[in-house]
């Protein structure tokens, strides 16, 4: 009687909590992933910035003295302020993309003929790798060959080198990046305008709402959590940017183009360095960048909610 009484009571207990359970019974296999495969890793990437590492053989202690040299490299305006300058640029620049990506978005919720066709070319971006974009792109700067210099040749304009110019090659890349991103957050943006409250654009033009009034004060409120997520999802992509660089310059002309993620990979993974450690420190300094941006973000969203 004991044994069933417990059995019946261990049951009684799942069922009573079982809709709390559920959630995470689901979310326990992405919770696991996430903590093995993110969230140890940044860890292990704290404890690696304190060692000088060649990847093979004893790892020796050095302390803070990676980031000392860092330090360093930036005072000296070396490579590290060169990589971090950029990814500067690329962070102002790339913002763009929302805005763009919100306009397409409103044009392309309209019920217009052919407005199918306009969705899947302004999708069709979105569906490419970073790799064909690189190469799209460096095709296009192509001094010689590439559809750039044709047009501008029309107007009289001699070739430019876009990608072989130290003061254009980062605006370069940068252009070739916010094609794909401007698509994306196009996608978010139509999503969310998907569950705006058509009641509410109702009631504001029976108020006299129209234009940049209906859209400031009744659409864009409701596309708060799409812009949200288009911010977090661009400054990431920002600051972590690297297939394009690799694809299309390398890192050149002589190191003008370098992100601080292509120059974690150069210093820590290429043959120029081999120094384990040395990356790590770029790539913590780099992750505590983009935990700033992504936390000032999140307090602001959940001060606007709790109505600060």
């Amino acid at each position: 009687m004991t044994v069933s009484a417990d059995i019946s009571e261990n049951e009684s207990w799942f069922h009573r909590n079982q809709q709390s359970l559920a959630p995470w019974l689901f979310l326990a296999p992405g919770i696991l992933f996430f903590a093995v495969y993110v969230i140890a890793p940044v860890f292990q990437s704290f404890n690696l910035s304190l060692y000088e590492w060649d990847g093979l053989g004893q790892a020796e202690y050095v302390g803070l003295r990676n980031y000392e040299d860092l330090y360093y490299e930036f005072v000296d305006r070396d490579a590290f302020y060169t990589a971090l300058k950029n990814n500067v640029i690329w962070l102002a620049l790339y913002l763009l993309a929302i805005p763009a990506g919100l306009f397409i978005a409103l044009f392309l919720n309209q019920t217009v003929a052919g407005i199918r066709i306009y969705k899947s070319l302004f999708f069709f971006p979105f569906v490419i790798s970073q790799v064909v974009v690189g190469l799209v792109f460096s095709w296009f700067y192509d001094p010689n060959f590439g559809l750039l210099n044709t047009i501008i040749g029309f107007v009289g304009l001699g070739p430019i080198n876009v990608l072989g110019n130290e003061d254009l090659v980062t605006y370069g890349i940068i252009a070739a990046g916010l094609w794909p991103q401007t698509a994306y957050c196009m996608i978010l943006y139509l999503t969310g305008l998907n569950a705006v409250d058509p009641e509410q654009i109702e009631a504001g033009r029976l108020d006299g709402a129209k234009g940049w009034s209906m859209l400031r004060n009744i659409i864009l409120p409701q596309l708060r959590p799409a812009t949200f997520i288009a911010f977090v999802v661009t400054i990431i992509g920002a600051l972590r940017s690297f297939d394009l660089i690799s694809i299309m310059t390398e890192g050149g002309p002589f190191g003008s183009s370098r992100v601080l993620a292509y120059y974690m990979f150069e210093v820590a993974l290429s043959e120029y360095g081999f120094r384990m450690g040395y990356g790590a420190a770029i790539a913590v300094v780099l992750f505590l960048i983009m935990m700033c941006f992504i936390t000032y973000f999140l307090w602001s969203m959940y001060r606007e909610e709790r109505g600060y």
